[in-house]
């Protein structure tokens, strides 16, 4: 069998008898998080990803799992090639989104953040790099450098050669270390600097937020046209501590924060006198917040009341 046309056209043999049914099943149950994973990471929507799953599915059981020596790589390749075409098209949905765009935030369970690798690569801040690379490039990237999968495997699941998929692989993570966090912190750390940026805010105090903040941070946030949010980033502490102080119909509003974990990072559920308003989650540099990431549109706030199991294997 050739498993990469396989994958590619999506067709495949009879339907599965019943023996074969419970191998494939037992089989896509045993990866699905995994599988999860890597659309999320491609796309940044889990409703998305959610919906790759079942393409990847119904393309699975229509084929004969008995000639498949390695049905973890196989369903990876699927779900990759599935998730490529379905960023093909978020990109143009993109184009279109009112304000900035941000990945869709979820609670994760305890174990996604004692993964160092697996919580940076999940990140709000390191997803939102993600933004601006190419499908290909993206594809490439998570495959390659967040899961280790091997070039020969990376091209078959993109359409590419070994060769040109290794040329992908080195422009997208130069792109990448370029712009990622220029240190790597622990959660101790992060979680310190929410807390200090929480009680700044639920107490109304300027001057507590202009100390945690840095110079040069980023406040992105996201209301998609359905809550409001500022149209383009908003660059500076002073900027961004007023952004969140001031305006009399700020300053009357009683905020609150609980924290939470989110892509297996600190962040806060805010809520605006009694109502939840949004996700916060925050980049941390030198004991410095230096990016906000606020996701207001309610349509990426399905996935906070439960948490999602993530995994790298």
């Amino acid at each position: 069998m050739n498993e990469h046309s396989e994958v590619a056209s999506g067709s495949g043999g009879p339907p599965l008898d019943g023996c074969q049914m419970d191998s494939a099943t037992d089989a896509f149950v045993a990866h699905r998080n995994l599988l999860f994973t890597v659309a999320y990471e491609i796309l940044g929507s889990a409703a998305d990803a959610e919906d790759v799953l079942q393409e990847t599915w119904l393309r699975w059981i229509k084929v004969d799992v008995s000639e498949v020596s390695d049905r973890r790589a196989y369903l990876v390749r699927i779900t990759s090639r599935q998730s490529l075409n379905r960023l093909r098209t978020m990109k143009r949905r993109k184009e279109t989104y009112v304000g900035a765009w941000l990945p869709e935030p979820m609670l994760t369970t305890p174990d996604v953040a004692e993964d160092a690798e697996l919580a940076e690569s999940v990140s709000m801040a390191l997803m939102l790099v993600l933004e601006s690379l190419s499908p290909t490039e993206r594809v490439v990237f998570v495959l390659r450098e967040v899961f280790g999968v091997s070039y020969d495997e990376v091209a078959a699941a993109v359409g590419k050669s070994p060769a040109t998929v290794r040329q992908i692989a080195h422009r997208a993570r130069r792109h990448v270390d370029a712009r990622r966090p220029r240190e790597t912190i622990s959660a101790g750390q992060a979680r310190a600097a929410l807390e200090t940026f929480q009680r700044a805010l639920e107490t109304r105090d300027l001057q507590g937020l202009l100390d945690v903040l840095a110079p040069e941070v980023v406040l992105v946030s996201d209301g998609g046209g359905v809550k409001t949010a500022a149209p383009q980033p908003v660059i500076g502490a002073e900027k961004v501590a007023r952004y969140y102080l001031g305006g009399t119909a700020k300053a009357e509003a009683a905020i609150t924060c609980e924290a939470t974990v989110v892509n297996g990072n600190p962040a806060l559920l805010v809520h605006v006198n009694g109502e939840f308003d949004g996700i916060l989650a925050i980049r941390v540099e030198n004991n410095h917040i230096t990016g906000l990431y606020y996701v207001r549109n309610p349509q990426k706030l399905t996935r906070v009341a439960s948490t999602t199991p993530l995994t790298l294997r």
